[in-house]
Formats: C-alpha cells, sequence, structure tokens
C-alpha cells in the first residue's frame, strides 16, 4: 500500500492543504505545535473514521467553523484508491458523510462511514488498533510493545499476523461444545421424564375405562329422550290454556282501552272548550292594551318633532335627524382638535418657556464654575512663578559653589574629571596592595636571614658556618624593605590627597545633577504658568459668552410665556364651543330617542292586532276541532258497549286450571332433565379426558422416539465440536511457532543492524512473545533492563521486525501500508538517532515502498527523499504545508529553523 495524496480543509489547524506524497523516505518537518501529527492523523481518519481519533468528531473540525473535509488517495495491490471524509456541524450534532470508490476503473464503491471502515478493514487486514500496532507508531508510543504485558503482546502480534482469527474460531467452536453439551443434557433429562410420564399413563387402563363410560353415557341419554317428549306435550297443553286466556285478556283490555279513550276525548273537549274562553279573554285585552299605546305615541310626538304618527314621517324625521348629527359631530371634531391643538401648544410653549429658564440657569452656574477656574488657574500661575524664583535663588548659590571650589572644572566637565580621578584612585590602590605584599615578603625574609644568622647559619643556604657568618644578600634586602616603605608611604599619601578631591568633585557633581534638575524644572514651570495664564483668560471669555446667552434665554422664556397664555386663552375659547357642540348633539340624541320611542310603539300596536288576529283563528280552529270529536266520542261509546257483551267468564276459569297443571309437571321435569344433562355433560368430560390421555400417550411415545434419534445426534454432535475446538487450538500453536520463528529471525536481522557491532550479541523470542537480550558474554537482559534511548530504539527494532513479517509473509509476499513514524527520536540521543538512520535505510532495502516520518532531527532530515515543511501563521493560527525536494536543501539552514 502507499499513500498517493492527502487533502484537507479544515482540519485541526489546516484551513486549506493539499500534499502529493511519493515512494521512499519522506520526512515532515516543523517547529512543536505546527501541526506535523495532524497530517498523519488525517491520513488514519481517512481510512477508519472515528475509531481513529482519540476524542470526538467535533475535534477535528477548525475552531469557528462549521464544516472539514479530508481527502485520500491510496494504492494497494496494484488499485488506486480515493476515500472522502465530511464533517459538518449543526444543531449540536454531527452530520458524517463518507464515500470510497477506486479511481482506474475496477468499479469498485462504497457509502457510509462504516462501510467505507469494514472495506479498508477488509483490504489490508488490519483494523484501526492493528494498524497503530503494524505500521503508525504514534508520537509517545514508541514503547507501547515492549511495555506491554506478555499476553498483551501475544494478542497484538497474533492479531496482526491472522492467528487472532483461529481463536475466535476455537473460541466459538469452544461456545458450540459447551451448546451442545448444555442441550444434549437438557434432551437426556427430558427422555427421562418421558419414560416416567409414559409408564404413569400405561398403569391408567385408559381403553378399559373408555368402554365403561360410554356404556353409562347411553342409558342417561335414553332417559333424557323420553323426558323431553313428555315435556313438550306438556308444552303444548300450557300454550293452548294461555291462548284462551290470552283471547279473554285481549277482549278486557279492549274494552278498557276503548272506555279510557271515551274518557279523553271527553276531557279534550272541555278543556278545548276552556282555552276558547281564554282566547276571547285574551283579545278583549289586546284591544285595551292598543289604546293605551296610541295615547302615549300622541305624548311623544311633540319631543319627537312628528306631526303625525306614520311610517314615512318617521322616516322622514330620522333623515333629518341623521344629517343634522353629521354636522355637529363634523364641526364637534373640529372645534376638539383645535381645542387639544391650541392646549398641547400652550403646554408645549410653556415647557419651552420653563427649558430655557433652566437652561440659563445652568448656563450661568457653568459661567461662575468657568470664572471660579480662571482665578484657580490665575492662581496656580502665580503659585508656580513663585517657585521659579525660589528654584533661580538655588541655582545662583549652586553656581557660586563651583566658582569657590578648588577644583578647576565646570558644570559641564565635573563628571568626566571625578570619573578620571576615581580611575586613578583606583589604580593608586592596586598599587598599595601590590607594595604592601611585597613589604611583607621582604620583611619576612629579612627577620628569616636574621634569624639564621643569630643561630650561626648561612641565611643563604642555611648550612651551619663557623666564626661569625657574613652575607651581603639580606643588606640589599634591608634596603629594599626600607624603599617599599617609602614607596608605601608616598602612595597612600597620593590615594589620601585623592580622596579629597573625589568627595568634592561627587558634591560638584551633585549639585551639576541639581542644576541639570532646576533647569529642566524651571522650563516646565513656566510652559505650565504660560497655559495656565492663557486657561484663565480663556475661561474668563467663556464665562463672560455665557452668561450673555443666559440673559438671551431668559429673554427668549419671556417672550414664550406670553405666546403661551395666548394660546392658552384660545384654547379655553375653543373649549367653550365644543361644550356648547356636545350641548346640541345631546338634543339631537333625545329627539332621535323619542322617534325611536314612537316607532317602537306602532311596532307594538303592530305586533297586538296580528295577536288578536291569531287568536281568531285558534279559537275557529278549536271549535273545528271539538265537533270533529264529538263524532269520534259517539262511535267510541258504541264500541264500548259490544265488548262488553263479548267476555265470557266460565270459559276462562277453566283454561286456568289447565294451565296451572301443565306449568307444575314442567317444573318438576325440568329438574330431572337439569340433572340427567350434567351428569351427561360429566360422562362426555371424562370420555374426553380418556381420549385425551390416550392421545397424549401416543403423542409421547412418538416423542420419546424422536428425542432417542436426537440424542444420538447431539451425542455425535458434541464428539465433532471438540475436536474442531482442539484441531483450531492446535493449528494456532502450530503457525504461532512458525511466527515466532520466524519473527526471531528478523527481529534478530533488524536487530544486527543497529547492534551488530556493540554489546547486545542478539534476541530469542519465546513461544509466548517474551523476549530476551543477550549481551556479548551471553547474560541475559529484560527489555525494560535497556537505557530510555536503547529500550526505544529496540521497541523500534520489533517495530519493523513485525512490518517486515507482515510484508513477507509466512506463504509469500502481501501489501502492506506505509510505515509511519511519528518523533521516533523523542527518547533518543544522538548516537541512537544515527542507528535510527541506519534502521531507515535497511527498511528501504528490505523492500518498504514508503515511510514517513515526523521529525526535526537533522539526520533524519538529510535521510530523506522528500522533505514536507509545515508551518503555523501566528496571526491566523492556521498550517501550510510545503514539498521539497530534500537533495537541494540545506540541513543547517533547517535546524535553525
Amino acid at each position: 500500500m502507499k499513500f498517493d495524496r492527502v487533502r484537507l480543509a479544515n482540519f485541526k489547524p489546516y484551513g486549506d492543504a493539499d500534499l502529493r506524497l511519493t515512494e521512499g523516505v519522506t520526512v515532515i518537518h516543523g517547529l512543536n505545535g505546527s501541526g506535523k501529527s495532524s497530517l498523519l492523523e488525517a491520513c488514519f481518519f481517512a481510512l477508519y473514521g472515528s475509531k481513529a481519533l482519540d476524542g470526538t468528531l467535533e475535534d477535528v473540525i477548525t475552531n469557528g467553523e462549521a464544516e472539514t473535509e479530508v481527502e485520500l488517495w491510496f494504492t494497494h495491490d496494484g488499485v488506486a484508491y480515493r476515500v472522502e471524509r465530511r464533517l459538518k456541524s449543526y444543531d449540536g450534532r454531527i452530520d458524517h458523510k463518507c464515500t470510497l470508490e477506486s479511481t482506474d476503473g475496477s468499479d469498485v464503491t462504497r457509502d457510509g462511514a462504516r462501510a467505507v471502515r469494514e472495506f479498508v478493514t477488509e483490504l489490508l487486514r488490519m483494523d484501526a488498533e492493528a494498524f497503530v500496532n503494524c505500521a503508525y507508531v504514534r508520537q509517545g508510543e514508541v514503547n507501547k510493545l515492549i511495555n506491554a504485558t506478555p499476553r498483551e503482546r501475544q494478542d497484538t502480534i497474533d492479531d496482526l499476523l491472522q492467528l487472532g482469527k483461529l481463536e475466535e474460531y476455537r473460541e466459538r467452536a469452544g461456545d458450540a461444545r459447551l451448546g451442545v453439551e448444555d442441550v444434549l443434557e437438557n434432551r437426556r433429562g427430558r427422555l427421562d421424564h418421558l419414560d416416567e410420564q409414559i409408564a404413569a399413563k400405561e398403569d391408567r387402563e385408559l381403553h378399559a375405562r373408555l368402554n365403561e363410560l360410554e356404556g353409562e353415557l347411553g342409558d342417561v341419554t335414553d332417559d333424557i329422550d323420553r323426558y323431553e317428549t313428555q315435556r313438550e306435550q306438556a308444552k303444548e297443553t300450557r300454550d293452548a290454556a294461555a291462548e284462551t286466556l290470552a283471547t279473554h285478556a285481549e277482549k278486557r283490555e279492549k274494552l278498557e282501552s276503548v272506555e279510557a279513550e271515551v274518557d279523553e276525548i271527553e276531557t279534550a273537549i272541555r278543556e278545548a272548550e276552556r282555552q276558547r274562553d281564554d282566547h276571547r279573554d285574551a283579545i278583549r285585552e289586546t284591544r285595551e292594551r292598543i289604546g293605551e299605546i296610541e295615547a302615549a305615541i300622541d305624548d311623544r310626538l311633540d319631543d319627537a318633532g312628528l306631526d303625525a304618527a306614520t311610517e314615512e314621517a318617521i322616516a322622514a324625521r330620522r333623515t333629518e335627524l341623521n344629517d343634522r348629527e353629521a354636522e355637529i359631530r363634523e364641526d364637534l371634531d373640529d372645534a376638539r382638535v383645535n381645542a387639544e391643538a391650541l392646549r398641547n401648544q400652550a403646554t408645549n410653549l410653556a415647557g419651552k418657556a420653563d427649558d430655557r429658564t433652566d437652561r440659563a440657569v445652568e448656563i450661568e452656574s457653568e459661567a461662575e464654575s468657568l470664572a471660579d477656574e480662571a482665578e484657580s488657574a490665575a492662581a496656580e500661575a502665580a503659585e508656580r512663578e513663585s517657585s521659579i524664583e525660589e528654584l533661580r535663588e538655588e541655582a545662583a548659590d549652586l553656581r557660586e559653589r563651583f566658582a569657590a571650589a578648588d577644583a578647576d572644572v565646570d558644570r559641564d566637565g565635573v563628571a568626566d574629571e571625578r570619573e578620571a580621578l576615581r580611575d586613578e584612585r583606583g589604580e593608586v590602590r592596586e598599587r598599595i596592595a601590590e607594595l604592601s605584599a611585597e613589604l611583607k615578603n621582604a620583611r619576612e625574609r629579612v627577620e628569616e636571614a636574621e634569624a639564621l644568622l643569630a643561630a650561626g647559619k648561612c641565611p643563604e643556604c642555611g648550612q651551619p658556618v663557623e666564626d661569625s657568618p657574613h652575607a651581603s644578600g639580606i643588606d640589599g634586602d634591608r634596603e629594599r624593605v626600607a624603599e617599599l616603605e617609602s614607596e608605601l608611604e608616598t602612595a597612600r599619601e597620593r590615594e589620601a590627597d585623592l580622596d579629597e578631591r573625589v568627595a568634592e568633585l561627587d558634591e560638584l557633581a551633585s549639585a551639576a545633577d541639581r542644576l541639570d534638575e532646576i533647569d529642566e524644572r524651571i522650563a516646565s514651570l513656566e510652559e505650565r504658568v504660560e497655559e495656565k495664564r492663557a486657561a484663565a483668560t480663556e475661561r474668563r471669555e467663556q464665562a463672560e459668552e455665557k452668561r450673555e446667552r443666559a440673559a438671551e434665554l431668559r429673554a427668549e422664556a419671556e417672550e414664550t410665556r406670553e405666546v403661551a397664555a395666548e394660546k392658552r386663552e384660545q384654547a379655553e375659547a375653543a373649549a367653550a364651543r365644543v361644550t356648547e357642540l356636545e350641548a346640541d348633539l345631546e338634543a339631537v340624541a333625545d329627539a332621535r330617542e323619542a322617534v325611536t320611542a314612537v316607532e317602537e310603539r306602532l311596532s307594538a300596536i303592530a305586533d297586538a292586532e296580528d295577536e288578536i288576529e291569531r287568536r281568531r283563528e285558534k279559537r275557529e280552529n278549536l271549535t273545528e276541532v271539538n265537533d270533529e270529536r264529538r263524532d269520534r266520542l259517539a262511535d267510541k261509546r258504541e264500541r264500548r258497549d259490544e265488548l262488553a257483551d263479548a267476555v265470557d267468564e266460565s270459559a276462562v276459569e277453566m283454561a286456568r286450571e289447565r294451565k296451572e297443571e301443565a306449568v307444575e309437571y314442567l317444573e318438576k321435569v325440568a329438574g330431572e332433565l337439569e340433572r340427567l344433562d350434567e351428569r351427561r355433560e360429566e360422562l362426555q368430560n371424562a370420555i374426553g379426558g380418556i381420549k385425551g390421555d390416550i392421545r397424549e400417550l401416543e403423542a409421547l411415545r412418538d416423542e420419546r422416539e424422536a428425542l432417542r434419534e436426537r440424542v444420538d445426534a447431539l451425542e455425535t454432535l458434541h464428539e465433532e465440536t471438540s475436536e474442531l475446538e482442539t484441531m483450531y487450538g492446535d493449528l494456532r500453536a502450530e503457525l504461532r511457532q512458525r511466527n515466532v520463528s520466524e519473527l526471531e529471525r528478523t527481529l534478530n536481522e533488524t536487530f544486527e543492524l543497529v547492534y551488530g557491532n556493540d554489546a547486545y550479541s542478539h534476541i530469542e523470542l519465546d513461544g509466548e512473545y517474551v523476549l530476551t537480550v543477550y549481551q556479548k558474554d551471553g547474560e541475559p537482559l529484560d527489555p525494560e533492563q535497556l537505557s530510555g534511548g536503547e529500550r526505544a530504539l529496540f521497541n523500534l527494532s520489533l517495530r519493523c521486525a513485525i512490518y517486515r513479517l507482515l510484508s513477507e509473509g509466512i506463504e509469500g509476499a502481501a501489501p502492506t501500508p506505509p510505515l509511519i513514524l511519528d518523533e521516533p527520536t523523542v527518547f533518543l540521543d544522538s548516537g541512537h538517532v544515527s542507528r535510527l538512520v541506519r534502521l531507515v535505510e535497511e527498511m528501504r532495502g528490505f523492500g518498504v515502498r514508503q515511510i514517513v516520518i515526523v521529525s526535526h532531527d537533522d539526520e533524519l532530515v538529510g535521510a530523506a527523499d522528500e522533505l514536507v515543511t509545515v508551518e503555523k501563521d501566528p496571526r491566523s493560527n492556521r498550517s501550510t504545508v510545503r514539498r521539497e525536494d530534500a537533495a537541494d536543501l540545506d540541513v543547517a539552514s533547517l535546524a535553525d529553523d
């Protein structure tokens, strides 16, 4: 597999990046935090989606953006592919769209994040975790495999070499064996239970019991048939008597019904006559009410402005009142608007006058404040002028000190003179120290020589001499002591003289510094005096202007109050007109009310006349109805007499006795039939139960036979699953041993390249992937005993050996992903970095087509075929990539970067 190109849009620190990758060694170079590792993470994310992320999908979207896009072009096993992932954030969720397609006409497409991830996993024969363990050494994880437990290392390598599938199959076979055991035990228990059930049912002699119950059921059925025949005869007798009684009752009911109808018709006739009298009285009362209404109309005609109470006169008067009301309302609206406008104008003008007065007061207050500020500025200017005078007097005193000083130096040269004297004093003090040391040594030599002379020894060689020793050297030493004492005295006098002169110049230098301060202070104070004088003049002018403006505002306020008073008078006149028009409008409303009252009374008269007519019609209708009722009443009375003659009481009594006898027999036979029905139902239920038991017995025998066959099949299946589980375990152990041998070979070949001439001889790898390093003297070491750099490089060697094993394959070569190393030199010193360079070069020699390294180490940069430089703009915080040919680069300049 080879990465061909990666394109990013709003992925982590990248706004827009497009990088093409080629075969060989590519080094991604840049400062820490520039986004180097993010390029590798983008490739990893393109292949495996969210499974490749340590965080969430939101983390890969550039801050401040809502969308991100990653495209990766890669070639695997001769087929070119392009995978694209798009993320969009909205409403607190992430929309993830993903597609994969072949780009060389192979017609391979996948849609959806899961489908793409599953395709990539199958294509590369490794999921995201296996990809990291095999080809992608992420930053900070260089020691991941060596720090893992043997069990974790074993699982990781087995998964990479596809042995995890065998363990998965073995576990499945084991689960299947356990499942078969559970089912087998269950079926054996069921078979024993069936044998017990069948034996229990055979002991009950079900067929003999069935014959006995069927015979008893036949006898009960014959008794029921006999009783039912007798019951039908009794029912016929009861029904005939009941029909006779019913006929008599029907005639009696008809007679009673006719008598009730006669009474009802007579009552209805009386009620109708009463209603006719009520309608007559109501007509009389209505006529009286019409007279009262007509009198009330005459009383309201004048108020309504009507000459006569007619519909035409009322309509004309209403039109006249409407026109008058419209005219008044129009005038009233105008008057109200005019009055309101005048009141508002008066109020507004009064407010403006008050505002101007208030503004005049404020301006006068501001004028007073400005005047106070002017006086304060003038006083401050005078105060600063007094300070200037005092400073000038102090400066004159300081200048007199320069004139009276013994040193012939001016204000500008005092600092240089003092520095020269300090340097000279330093030299004198150094000379005093040298003379003091030399004098001390000379005195010690004289004392030593005198002591030797007093002891009768030569002061030069220290040997005893006869007679009085004599040495010419001691006289020279005594002269040298005298010379040094004189010279030291002269130097100390010169030091004292210089101390006095430096002290004097220190005072003069302080005076010079003070003069400089005074000159600066005077210049500053004079500038402030001018500013304060100008400020005072300006404040006085501003105060005068504000006083003039306040006077103008007071005059304007007085004029405005006069205009407001005029508007107020006009508003009162307009309000009086409004009151007058409202009175006219009220008079129109009173007249309309009177017209309405007349109109309502005319309507009431019409309603009353209509009521009189309705009641007349009802009286006539009631007369016609009563005539019809009297005719019907004569017919009903005739029918009543006929029915009274048709009733026979003796026949009714005989039918009643026969019916009672039949009912009594039916009650007795019903109880017996109920008892026989219950017994027949009991027998039928018992027979059904026995037949069910017989069917259940046959079913149990059939089930037992089928279950015996199932148990035999399960026992055979259990043996097969046990053999399958053992086979997968043995196969995995055999293949693991072959892989261990191959991995140990490739690991030692790789390790030889790195440590072949060093203190280590070889590595052993046992069947559980436990690693042991052997020194040249044969002493075994645990990898944890290696130094940090050795351990990191050892782990890289292990990762490269696993990668080689996957690439070469046990049964032949297999395409593998690029070898990706993210900051592999973090734990390495310079010596181990050179070994890593050798390891990378050898991996290329083993046929690794593409190696991608993130590093800023000079040696790795120098070993690159191509260099990708990553930079981050500090203003926008966005990263960019630049691809360069490593052969044209200056490694030293990259190191400086």
